[in-house]
């Protein structure tokens, strides 16, 4: 029987999805690699439904190869103390899902100490930390995101666009003098060498996992 040629469409359609899903690249990757632009690339995804990576995965892969930071390997008794402090505030308010350290809080010195851990014991690259803040409508943001930008040492630039509450703060009962901000850093190594840290510090103490 005639054998019948694979669809070139299909051919085609599968390498794409193959170095972009299974092989992680770029989309600028792959229209090098083709020879193609990579407007022709996005397009051809999109006619052949080939789904795309999320924002912080798009990121994550983007940066894969770049070093984004630094674990800092010989610490010194208050470094180590400033890194149990880091990774314990983490356990208790940081995000340990997915691929983005995220810390979040409202304690100005709680905040604070978590920075240093990020900069002095991480080594993280400060131009990719970025602040969400968490505010009430009859708060000013303006002085909110000046307070918070002095208070962090991350300009203003780097703030990703605020959450404003409508409504009545006091239904809680919380209040938020100064908001809530979210520290974040988009890097997935770093968030399960985060992680790591907690299992092994907490294993430590408890003989548990956390």
């Amino acid at each position: 029987m005639p054998q019948h040629k694979p669809d070139k469409e299909v051919i085609k359609s599968n390498r794409i999805k193959n170095l972009y899903w299974k092989e992680s690249r770029t989309v600028g990757e792959i229209a090098k690699k083709l020879g193609l632009s990579s407007w022709s690339i996005y397009e051809f995804m999109r006619r052949n439904k080939i789904p795309r990576r999320s924002y912080s995965d798009a990121n994550y892969v983007f940066y894969r190869g770049k070093p984004q930071f630094k674990l800092k390997e010989k610490l010194k008794s208050s470094e180590e103390q400033l890194k149990i402090a880091g990774i314990m505030l983490y356990w208790a308010e940081g995000t340990l899902i997915g691929s983005t350290v995220d810390f979040t809080n409202s304690n100005p010195r709680m905040v604070k100490v978590f920075l240093r851990f990020l900069r002095e014991v991480c080594g993280v690259d400060n131009t990719r930390l970025r602040i969400y803040l968490y505010a009430y409508a009859y708060q000013d943001l303006g002085k909110l995101k000046s307070y918070w930008s002095s208070l962090t040492g991350v300009p203003v630039s780097q703030f990703t666009k605020p959450y404003v509450r409508i409504g009545n703060p006091n239904a809680s009962g919380r209040k938020l003098l100064y908001g809530l901000v979210h520290v974040r850093y988009n890097d997935k190594r770093l968030l399960e060498n985060i992680k790591a840290w907690i299992h092994e510090y907490i294993s430590k103490i408890c003989g548990e996992v956390p």
